[in-house]
């Protein structure tokens, strides 16, 4: 839901689509970097919100892990997506009460509510606070695992996608028929339990919508319970409370080694599998089983043990605390719960930050996408943004000839390049401004050239010429190229005045800037390009050009090797440290015994 959210309004963010009919004059208006960017952000927040009914979750999910610049007029504009995701939601759950919608609209607006049915159960004392440390750790360290784990299919998984469509669909059909055969071969081995509360015909009654299977009348399979239904009604049974005894251990942790196994194999095939219900019913079982294996000495209620267990399972996977921290809340009903989620969500991402990075960071890098994490690596307060900045470094003149442009956009696949004026146009060379790739290909269709290497005339007119669409953001996929314009010999030996169509406020930096200032600058304004500027006078008037590229740590790694034998870097677990630091604990509770 938060992809097709996001697609929705990345539709809308470059004017609709032509080839469906769906083009309106009024989208035109969003066609720029900054409403695509805000369309996104909102549209993702919207899928989060009508996913799991949770309109204010929805908003902080968008500010916490979409937004990297968030501005007021954002977060009324995601809070008014969400209250209308949330309106709509309303009317078709009423429209469906029938039962004419299938499992559309069961359970209202609340997916998994916990309020009504044993309220007093619903506590917790100051002596159950080591309890919840307790789980908060376990948590993290079983996401920081399931995180790896993860990353090692996904590469794995990557090879054999790479092969084809038939590979693709053979791979998801090997992940199916695995599933297949856990969810309808482990129950099986699950002891029949007697049901507490007896049903018509035999069957169990419908407070945790038991499964008989192969049980006889009056039994239920406990196992079979969780296996044989929807992920929401799973979740549903074990976040239910007053029901301790309704599980067996030994089918509470099978069902959790299926559920954590399953949920790492069945991402990144072809078949659309998210990660936020697989972990949270993944992390109710582990609460669930953690409450069970205390036994009498937790007071805990077992169901909220099991709401626990999921948000520490999604603190130690997705690193969220403030989003997630509102839509468990939201998607349970139960204020009495907050203290303790905030505290779970805190202690889990604290603690699996130390081993690896969240999942959605993880398989960015994967997919070799250049996401810039929202704070600096320690080792880029020890660079100057000239120490990252490489070259060669391509320039225009503030009238430059049609050759040389046509042969710089073939050489090179950059996307803005900066304008230099020098004499005549000035006394020295001096920075006019940025032109944009799109920028110079729209001149050059349109054969806005001059016959000498001049400045156009004063009763020259750009809205006579150009329309604001001409240079509106294209939309994915329909990027213009070069190869789509062809000009004569003669043309080629023309010129193009630049400055009406430069920006003549680029964002700029001295070389001797700290990196870690620039990548917070480069990251919160959501810049494109950051140009360097010389401290001194006597050289040219830019240095080189900073994309999100030159801010990878690969890419400054690569360029000072050195800092990868340093001691700037982050707090992180490594294999040799955590042996050395088991064998060191073993040693000392030897030497004491």
């Amino acid at each position: 839901m938060v992809h097709t959210g996001a697609c929705i309004a990345a539709i809308f963010g470059q004017g609709g689509s032509r080839r469906y009919g769906l083009t309106w004059r009024w989208l035109r208006y969003f066609k720029n970097d900054r409403d695509r960017r805000d369309l996104v952000t909102i549209g993702a927040g919207a899928g989060v919100s009508a996913a799991f009914r949770a309109p204010v979750g929805g908003v902080l999910f968008a500010l916490e892990s979409l937004s990297s610049w968030w501005r007021s007029a954002l977060i009324w504009r995601s809070f008014f997506t969400t209250a209308v995701v949330a309106v709509v939601l309303r009317l078709f759950v009423e429209l469906c009460g029938t039962g004419r919608c299938g499992m559309f609209g069961k359970g209202g607006l609340i997916m998994y509510d916990v309020s009504t049915l044993f309220e007093d159960l619903m506590t917790y004392h100051l002596k159950d606070i080591p309890i919840v440390v307790l789980i908060g750790v376990i948590g993290a360290v079983l996401g920081a695992f399931y995180n790896f784990l993860m990353m090692q299919v996904l590469r794995v998984y990557s090879v054999v996608n790479e092969r084809g469509r038939a590979h693709k669909l053979l791979l998801a059909a090997a992940v199916s028929v695995l599933t297949s055969c856990c969810v309808f071969g482990m129950p099986w081995f699950a002891p029949c339990r007697p049901c507490p509360v007896a049903g018509p015909n035999g069957a169990c009654g419908s407070l945790n919508k038991f499964r008989r299977f192969h049980c006889p009348p009056d039994h239920y399979n406990d196992l079979a319970s969780l296996m044989l239904n929807i992920n929401d009604d799973a979740i549903r049974n074990l976040y239910a409370t007053g029901t301790n005894d309704v599980y067996h251990p030994g089918s509470m942790l099978a069902f959790f080694l299926a559920s954590y196994a399953l949920g790492v194999l069945s991402y990144g095939v072809v078949a659309p599998s998210g990660l936020f219900v697989p972990i949270i019913l993944t992390g109710a079982t582990y609460g669930r089983l953690v409450a069970m294996l205390l036994g009498r000495h937790s007071g805990l209620d077992h169901g909220l043990v099991a709401i626990l267990g999921s948000a520490s399972f999604l603190g130690g996977t997705l690193r969220m605390t403030v989003s997630v921290c509102v839509i468990i809340v939201e998607l349970t009903n139960n204020l009495l719960l907050l203290p303790l989620v905030m505290l779970v969500l805190l202690i889990s991402k604290t603690v699996a930050d130390s081993f690896n990075a969240s999942i959605y960071d993880l398989i960015m890098r994967l997919k070799g996408l250049p996401y810039l994490d929202g704070h600096a690596e320690p080792y880029m307060r020890q660079l100057s943004v000239g120490d990252v900045v490489v070259g060669p470094l391509r320039s225009f003149n503030g009238v430059e000839k049609v050759g040389h442009i046509m042969h710089v956009l073939r050489t090179t696949g950059h996307h803005a390049f900066p304008v230099i004026d020098e004499p005549p146009f000035s006394t020295a060379p001096v920075l006019y401004g940025l032109v944009l790739r799109a920028h110079l290909l729209v001149l050059l269709r349109k054969r806005e050239f001059l016959p000498a290497q001049e400045r156009y005339p004063k009763e020259y007119s750009i809205a006579a010429r150009f329309e604001a669409q001409d240079f509106d953001k294209r939309g994915s996929g329909k990027q213009d190229t070069v190869d789509g314009v062809e000009l004569s010999p003669e043309e080629m030996e023309m010129y193009v005045d630049l400055h009406p169509f430069t920006n003549a406020s680029p964002y700029t930096v001295v070389e001797t800037m700290s990196l870690a200032k620039a990548l917070v600058l480069f990251r919160e304004v959501g810049l494109r390009h950051l140009l360097v500027v010389p401290k001194a006078c006597d050289r040219s008037p830019v240095v080189g050009i900073l994309t999100r590229h030159d801010f990878m740590p690969e890419h400054i790694l690569g360029l000072h090797p050195v800092l990868l034998g340093g001691k700037w870097k982050r707090l992180r677990w490594h294999k040799a440290a955590v042996a050395k630091y088991f064998r060191d604990l073993i040693v000392r509770l030897a030497n004491c015994g």
